[in-house]
């Protein structure tokens, strides 16, 4: 079975993000699948969304949040999924049909990070693995996780490092998976006079940090102006505003 799962937690996005990514998926994913989100609140969620239970995460709340929650879906047992998962990060935007996401051959593949040309680090916001297959991942961060911290800033640096030293690591085709900031948004000062662009190899568009899609729908002003972003119109055709699917 293939899977998408996804994870919603504590308040940064509400309902509507999970109900946005479950349509995009609908509209863009031919194969058999399972659209399952692991939350604390299924609050809102539309039918067709599988709730599971959130895996428990026992993390020191005086750190900052660097996304190690995400690390409970390498579980031997993942609730009652087997098979292929491909994880989305809630805030992504798909442009077109990601079949291809459970053709790629390899074992684990993540998207490989813009911000690090020369590390192995990828971007966790969308990866793909075996269920079950690679528990060592989060046990190796439960017994060592003040190590592991020291090591590396945030989840998706040591999942992509601790891949590479396993020999599965590998990435996306490179357009398949592009950043909003470093792909569409128009250099400055050119970005105070065009749109972000529409990158027309891209299956989908990846929004790390700010702007957020709703941000860049709406027009979004940051950086101190060198992230001045038009309002990115294009945005409405793919991330559904109606989250009733």
């Amino acid at each position: 079975m293939k899977n998408i799962i996804c994870m919603k937690w504590g308040n940064k996005f509400g309902p509507e993000y999970v109900n946005r990514l479950h349509s995009m998926v609908e509209k863009n994913l031919t194969v058999e699948h399972r659209f399952v989100c692991f939350t604390d609140d299924g609050t809102g969620l539309n039918e067709g969304i599988e709730i599971r239970e959130l895996p428990e995460m026992t993390l020191d709340k005086s750190l900052p949040e660097r996304g190690w929650r995400k690390l409970t879906v390498f579980q031997e047992k993942l609730a009652d999924l087997e098979g292929q998962a491909l994880f989305l990060d809630l805030d992504v935007v798909i442009t077109q049909n990601i079949d291809p996401f459970f053709e790629a051959e390899g074992d684990f593949l993540i998207i490989k990070d813009w911000d690090f040309p020369n590390d192995v680090i990828g971007n966790s916001s969308v990866f793909r693995f075996e269920i079950g297959k690679y528990p060592d991942v989060l046990s190796n961060f439960i017994e060592n996780g003040e190590k592991v911290r020291s090591e590396h800033r945030n989840e998706q640096a040591y999942l992509s490092h601790f891949m590479h030293k396993k020999g599965v690591l590998k990435y996306w085709k490179q357009d398949w998976c592009v950043s909003f900031k470093r792909n569409c948004l128009r250099p400055f000062p050119l970005n105070y006079f065009m749109p972000p662009q529409f990158p027309e190899k891209a299956k989908i568009i990846i929004f790390h940090g700010r702007p957020t899609p709703e941000q860049a729908l709406a027009g979004y002003f940051g950086k101190m102006g060198l992230r001045y972003v038009k309002p990115t119109k294009w945005i409405s055709k793919y991330w559904n505003n109606d989250t009733n699917v």
